[in-house]
């Protein structure tokens, strides 16, 4: 299973992330099928920010609330490691709830692309296109 993704919101993460140094930005990803067409940032409302994240719940009933009236669907969602790895740490792990939403991880200058799966997190392979 591939995901398909524009430059552009491969550097909209990169600069949410610059943005919330040195606390993990997040935020939502929004489009169809396996695409990302946009994301959404919310406020980080964990109390411990600098290694944690939580999406505003505001935030996401919103977003669920547009996606029913026809808007881009909830794919999943993103955040960053400001100082660890692109990769699922152990607190995603224990974090995840298995339903197969695609997880989008910025750290050290790159995005790396993830399934939240029954078994775990897996590694998406990913399709950038122009835009």
């Amino acid at each position: 299973m591939e995901i398909g993704v524009t430059r552009g919101v491969a550097a909209t993460l990169l600069e949410e992330a610059v943005k919330a140094h040195p606390h993990e930005c997040c935020g939502l990803l929004l489009g169809q099928d396996m695409r990302v067409q946009s994301v959404l940032p919310a406020p980080n409302v964990h109390p411990a920010p600098h290694d944690h994240f939580e999406i505003d719940p505001a935030t996401l009933i919103a977003a669920h609330r547009a996606a029913r009236a026809g808007g881009p669907q909830v794919l999943g969602y993103y955040h960053s490691h400001p100082n660890g790895r692109a990769e699922p740490s152990a607190t995603d792990q224990a974090q995840a709830s298995g339903d197969g939403r695609i997880w989008a991880i910025v750290a050290a200058g790159g995005v790396s692309w993830w399934r939240d799966g029954p078994h775990g997190f897996e590694a998406l392979p990913t399709r950038v296109a122009p835009g």
